[in-house]
């Protein structure tokens, strides 16, 4: 068996997973594995697997994106639960979640530029993490504050949360702590953040655990401390591995043939490429293609096997 995934711990009450691509591009295997992971998890829990399109960001989003990854999940053989949720319908929910955090006093407003907050992570004596806020515009002067307004460029808007501490106990990686910066949850163009509207959309749908990449682990801190001031409730995580390229990078356009369509160019079959991402996290033998209901009993399987085991990951940090 492949150590690729190792749980630590069992799922959740409730269970019910879901995968949210942004229809910004293509999915390439590393997103498809990720969202077979995210599908084994749920069904083998026997809960319902969910679909929500990550479409707000207006000036990258394409419809065709949107159509084509709902083809390819189909093709592998993930089927989903009840109809597809798109986060460009939501508004009236991200507002609401806003206006909560108005009410206790935790937004203000910020007209920082990236390239200012790098400037103040870099000053002399600076003890910053590098993309940490600095806390210009929170402890801004009523004046400066009028003369920024005047500029007339439209703000952000973040949260206080001054560096607070979170612990999270995620399935795949264990214990963690990290700490929460001053996030933005809403950009200057208007359009809500990911990490306020991750949160509404999870709460809102039922989500019990979140399958993803571990490159969103140290997002999780922050959405936990979201989920806590909006009384919203907090789901498991299991933070999966991402898929590489042979040169040991993330897996990109640059390694070749790595979508649906780039590997039927090769004369593999959807289910060809569900074997291969069965084989990479050892549910399957190289060259096998066993069926979706196959791939969930020896997930389950593997899942009692573990929590008879007892394994316990270690304990880390995820903020350096």
């Amino acid at each position: 068996m492949s150590e690729l995934l190792r749980l630590a711990g069992p799922a959740p009450p409730q269970s019910d997973g879901r995968f949210a691509p942004s229809p910004t591009g293509s999915l390439h295997l590393g997103n498809l594995r990720t969202a077979l992971l995210a599908w084994l998890f749920a069904r083998s829990a026997d809960a319902r697997f969910l679909v929500r399109i990550e479409d707000l960001d207006c000036g990258r989003v394409r419809q065709r994106f949107a159509i084509e990854q709902l083809s390819d999940m189909a093709a592998i053989g993930l089927e989903w639960d009840g109809p597809v949720v798109r986060q460009s319908e939501r508004a009236e929910l991200y507002e609401a979640a806003l206006a909560e955090l108005r009410s206790q006093g935790l937004l203000y407003e910020c007209w920082c530029t990236r390239a200012e907050i790098r400037g103040a992570a870099s000053a002399p004596h600076g003890d910053l993490l590098e993309g940490a806020y600095p806390g210009t515009c929170r402890d801004m002067s009523a004046g400066d504050r009028a003369s920024r307004a005047a500029s007339g460029r439209p703000p952000a808007l973040r949260v206080r949360a001054q560096d607070a501490r979170v612990s999270v106990e995620d399935r795949v990686r264990g214990a963690l702590t990290g700490s929460v910066d001053d996030l933005v949850v809403r950009r200057g163009d208007g359009a809500f953040a990911y990490n306020l509207t991750v949160v509404v959309d999870d709460h809102d749908q039922g989500v019990g655990e979140v399958v993803r990449g571990e490159d969103l682990l140290s997002s999780t801190p922050c959405q936990v401390w979201l989920q806590q001031r909006l009384g919203l409730s907090t789901p498991g995580y299991a933070h999966v591995p991402l898929a590489l390229g042979a040169d040991g990078a993330r897996l990109a356009k640059r390694h070749g043939a790595v979508t649906l369509a780039g590997r039927a160019a090769l004369g593999e079959t959807p289910a060809d490429v569900a074997g291969l991402l069965a084989a990479q996290i050892g549910l399957a033998e190289n060259g096998e293609s066993p069926a979706p209901e196959t791939l969930v009993e020896r997930f389950r399987e593997r899942v009692l096997r573990e929590a008879r085991a007892g394994y316990n990951a270690p304990t880390r940090g995820v903020d350096g």
